[in-house]
């Protein structure tokens, strides 16, 4: 690969990085989060990506960037007050931005007018009295002397501190050309301690002779702080390659060479230890605050403070950040592949040992016990890799609500909780659509307008709630609105007059909550950029359950409405029973069974036809067939002579599988059936057993929707009281 393009590429990975940051960081100042940490973080995550930008002469990018930065400077200065008003600015700049890095990463466009408009909004911002950070000349004599800048003079004198730097800093055109500035700059050492700064104009040429481009002058500062050298190199972090720098320490001890070329060796080593796996942070970026701030810690700690304070919730403890890795993905799919064959490998030997019939204190069956326990561990360090947190799927959710709140007229407040909730990378790339479906659905059908929350006692602005947690070996994540609810006899005569059920249904409150789960179902009653084109909850419900999910409503009219979805962590092992059906094998999901139990005489009873139900604790429960539902047999079986498994049904029902015989307990790795042989009703995947058959996975939910015949679809199956 060309090593620029791997840089532009790491660039544009850092840049989304960044712009989560953005993101965190502004949501935090509109919640109240005014620190100067979550400030400087802010403005630090736009200073990277423009000095990134500026590295690949991404142009419109830099120069959105930069008047970005300027406004978010004059607020970390005090000089700008982050009202609700700004930060509504700010936000929908972080979208300009995020739009901006795509494009130059993807080669396509953004809306110039849009862009520009944000733009003039952002310079607009801008206090009337305050000029931009850039470099300003205009108080300087073009004549070869040392114009001399006190930026403290207006500050008493602070107490002496342990070093004194001495720095020498040349800047080259380039620099400028890529949007950098010496004033931020001076600013930032400024953050380190008191400076004296002097500038060097002998080198400028006369007006005749001035190119714009170029550069002429040089700057001389001397720096009292307590920080070490290597937080002074930090903050020439971004320009090392575009200026002629030299830093000398005036208060190092010297030996019989000057001790100015062992401190840059010592500074050298330090950098090339600090960019060693084990440390956390190689190249921090520079905090720039108002001049003369002191702050006592270091660079790196303050950038990860900072980081801190943008991405977690107030009062959460500081942890120190771990150090990561990039790796194609393609490496853990391949070392996920080869775990999934080595589970096989070592069932296939279990297999092997126990038809041998060796006894149970052989060493070979206790090295066997050994390799079983270390294969799950080597499988559970494996899959952990590919965990990630909700967080990369939550955060574009932001985004999403501020356009629809412009679009409905309507004032909404996202809440975001469980970010951190981790699950495998394949189920959070299937997670953005239902997610965005729903929260389209939260704010334009179940939150109310203004008008109508004030009218009935609530507050103007409307709250959609986003969370996710594990329970139960499964993440479970919830969108829940205060809005009116769902307004069930309307949803009943919709699906009547769409023929979708019939006019006399007898349905409960939860069955009609189901209903807008049907394909085609919609209560808009126009046509709009949001909804009302018959797609929306049904493509929900179907994504949710291609990922062997489960989604169910609660809903309480004028209070509103709470969705929740039940995916697996991953879609590439299952704990499953193992059950014999028809001298078959399948695999019955651990997560969907309730109980198992024997059932006796009188608690089997006949519906009519073929149908029958079971009675469990005084209630009776349909009882499913698995043998001839599948139709391994044309026959129903005895149940006396199998075994009942308790399921849950998709909206919180129950029904009961009957099968011959249960194997026992087993992780089982997943083949997808469809790719290697085609869609089965009923069967969510595949596996391979410990003798090298294949076993069948079934898809409980598909299993029960198929038993349930014309009944609406998300009714629980008939439970009732026993008599």
């Amino acid at each position: 690969m060309d090593p620029m393009a791997a840089i532009k590429q790491t660039f544009f990975q850092e840049c989304e990085e960044q712009l989560a940051e953005l993101e965190a960081g502004l949501l935090a100042m509109e919640g109240g989060d005014n620190d100067s940490e979550t400030v400087n973080a802010v403005f630090r995550a736009v200073h990277s990506v423009k000095g990134g930008a500026g590295a690949f002469s991404l142009e419109d990018l830099v120069r959105f960037a930069h008047v970005f930065e300027t406004a978010l400077d004059h607020v970390r200065a005090g000089r700008l007050e982050p009202t609700p008003e700004v930060l509504k600015v700010l936000l929908r700049a972080a979208d300009v931005l995020a739009d901006l890095v795509r494009a130059a990463r993807d080669g396509g466009s953004v809306d110039e007018n849009r862009s520009q408009k944000l733009a003039d909004e952002l310079r607009a911002l801008n206090p009337g009295d305050a000029a931009e950070p850039e470099d300003d000349l205009s108080g300087l004599e073009f004549q070869p002397v040392h114009a001399v800048f006190d930026f403290d003079e207006d500050e008493p004198a602070p107490a002496p501190a342990d070093n004194v730097f001495i720095i020498k800093f040349k800047p080259k055109p380039s620099l400028y050309a890529k949007a950098n500035e010496t004033a931020l700059i001076l600013r930032e050492l400024g953050e380190l301690g008191p400076i004296e700064t002097s500038c060097d104009v002998s080198d400028l040429p006369l007006l005749s002779e001035l190119d714009p481009e170029g550069a002429y002058l040089a700057w001389t500062i001397k720096l009292t702080t307590p920080k070490n050298e290597d937080a002074v190199r930090d903050v020439f972090d971004f320009v090392t390659w575009d200026c002629d720098l030299e830093i000398i320490n005036e208060t190092a001890p010297t030996g019989p060479g000057g001790g100015g070329i062992d401190d840059e060796l010592a500074a050298l080593l330090a950098r090339v230890q600090a960019s060693e796996p084990d440390a956390p942070d190689a190249a921090p970026e520079p905090i720039a605050t108002s001049i003369p701030t002191p702050d006592v810690s270091e660079p790196t700690e303050r950038a990860t403070q900072a980081k801190a304070a943008a991405a977690k919730p107030s009062g959460e403890a500081d942890a120190k950040a771990a150090p990561t890795i990039r790796v194609d993905l393609d490496r853990v799919d391949r070392l996920i592949d080869l775990v999934g064959e080595l589970v096989i490998n070592q069932a296939m030997l279990a297999q092997r040992v126990t038809e041998a019939g060796l006894a149970r204190a052989s060493g070979i069956v206790i090295g066997l016990d050994e390799l079983e326990q270390l294969t799950r561990e080597i499988q559970d360090s494996v899959m952990a890799i590919r965990a990630q947190p909700v967080k990369s799927v939550f955060q574009r959710m932001p985004r999403l609500v501020r356009e629809l709140a412009a679009m409905t007229g309507k004032s909404v407040r996202l809440v975001s909780e469980g970010e951190g909730t981790e699950v495998d990378k394949t189920v959070i790339e299937r997670l953005t659509d239902p997610l965005t479906h729903m929260i389209r659905n939260a704010i334009d059908h179940g939150l109310e307008k203004p008008e109508a929350r004030i009218a009935a006692g609530k507050p103007e602005e409307g709250t959609v709630r986003l969370s996710a947690l594990h329970r139960s070996g499964r993440i479970v994540i919830e969108i829940s609105d205060d809005g009116a609810g769902i307004n069930r006899p309307r949803v009943k005569q919709i699906a009547i007059d769409k023929g979708l059920i019939p006019a006399d249904a007898q349905l409960t409150d939860e069955e009609v909550d189901n209903l807008i789960f049907l394909p085609g179902f919609s209560t808009a009653s126009e046509i709009s950029d949001i909804s009302g084109r018959g797609v929306g909850m049904d493509v929900v419900k179907r994504s949710i359950q291609a990922l062997g999910g489960r989604i169910s409503i609660s809903s309480r009219p004028g209070k509103g409405s709470t969705f929740t979805m039940s995916l697996p962590l991953t879609l590439a092992v299952l704990d499953g029973m193992v059950v014999t059906v028809a001298d078959q094998t399948l695999i019955v999901p651990l997560t969907a069974i309730v109980e198992t139990l024997q059932p006796k005489a009188g608690e089997v009873h006949g519906m009519g036809g073929a149908a029958r139900v079971i009675s469990i604790r005084s209630k009776f429960t349909p009882l499913v067939d698995i043998g001839r539902e599948l139709g391994y047999r044309g026959s129903a079986s005895d149940p006396l002579a199998g075994v009942v498994i308790l399921v849950e049904t998709e909206g919180g029902g129950r029904s009961a599988f009957l099968v011959d015989a249960i194997q026992g307990q087993r992780q089982v790795v997943i083949k997808s059936l469809e790719a290697n042989y085609r869609h089965v009703p009923g069967i969510a995947a595949a596996t391979i057993l410990g003798d090298g058959r294949v076993a069948l996975i079934l898809d409980v939910d598909a299993v029960l929707a198929k038993t349930q015949g014309d009944a609406p679809p998300g009714a629980n199956p008939g439970v009732s009281e026993a008599a």
